[in-house]
């Protein structure tokens, strides 16, 4: 997972021959507004997943320094209650830049989570806001963390997350304003011009005390089998290897044009030509893509 994250060759080619074992796990993103208690829910979720027998993997992703580029990685010090246990793994990566929330090693880790034999894979994200969506293409249900007090109906409607939710948590309940928000929700759930076919469940939760949490579980359980009986869970299937593969892609091509323009004197010309006006960037970037493609 080490070697994923800082993208070796060597482990990519291992992954490859991982991939035909996996799509087995249970894959559930967490996600929600910093100090929301992601972490703490999450830790209850493990507790709960273990309690029934499941192996559960935890992927859980910190912001990086635009700096150092380093992260604190924290989750897995808030989830130290589950260090011992040998029926959970908690590997912490960092976003590195990365937009969307989540790291890009992450769907290389859910694989190898998945491809180890875990039944539940876990994924905490950064945090919901309005480039932070990229948890739906990886999860097969996303919780998304709610608190009272945060202004969550403006949050809401802001991030977009009626899109992204499959199940809402609203946290801390026990707090006051607790029952706005979970009228919020509702309020912005009739206001959809067409009911969509599953309605994301609001489960009110203490994670701190652990109440809700099976609750929370049963919902995704049924959000789980609602996806395999309709053609909700195909569609969600090629959805995400259309991310993954365009990412791939992506990534790929960037890296490649990065290259020759870094390095080859073609590169540094059309670089030079940029800076003083004889071009303009999106010529650049065709004749970095051209040249990327002539090399193969």
């Amino acid at each position: 997972m080490r070697m994923l994250d800082d993208r070796d060759p060597q482990a990519l080619s291992v992954l490859r021959v991982l991939f035909s074992h996996t799509g087995r796990a249970q894959v559930i993103g967490i996600t929600g507004n910093p100090g929301s208690g992601k972490s703490t829910l999450t830790s209850r979720l493990i507790a709960h997943y273990r309690a029934q027998g499941s192996k559960v993997g935890v992927v859980a992703v910190d912001p990086s320094s635009p700096y150092s580029g380093g992260a604190i990685l924290g989750d897995r010090i808030r989830m130290m209650d589950h260090a011992s246990d040998p029926g959970v793994f908690i590997r912490s990566l960092a976003t590195r830049g990365a937009l969307g929330g989540l790291s890009r090693a992450t769907n290389d880790v859910v694989h190898v989570l998945d491809a180890m034999g875990h039944d539940v894979v876990l994924v905490e994200t950064v945090g919901v806001g309005q480039d932070e969506i990229d948890i739906v293409r990886t999860a097969d249900t996303t919780v998304v963390v709610l608190v009272p007090g945060l202004g969550d109906d403006i949050q809401a409607i802001k991030a977009g997350i009626l899109e992204i939710a499959d199940v809402f948590a609203v946290n801390k309940a026990d707090l006051d304003g607790a029952e706005r928000t979970v009228g919020d929700l509702r309020g912005l759930q009739m206001l959809l011009t067409r009911m969509p076919p599953w309605l994301p469940p609001i489960v009110r939760t203490v994670a701190a005390r652990g109440e809700g949490v099976a609750e929370l579980a049963d919902r995704i359980a049924d959000h789980s089998a609602f996806l395999q009986a309709s053609p909700a869970a195909t569609e969600r299937r090629v959805a995400r290897a259309r991310f993954v593969v365009t990412s791939l892609v992506r990534e790929t091509v960037g890296d490649a044009a990065e290259r020759w323009l870094h390095d080859s004197a073609a590169g540094q010309q059309v670089l030079a030509d940029v800076v003083a006006r004889r071009t303009d960037p999106f010529a650049a970037a065709e004749a970095a893509l051209a040249a990327t493609a002539a090399r193969g």
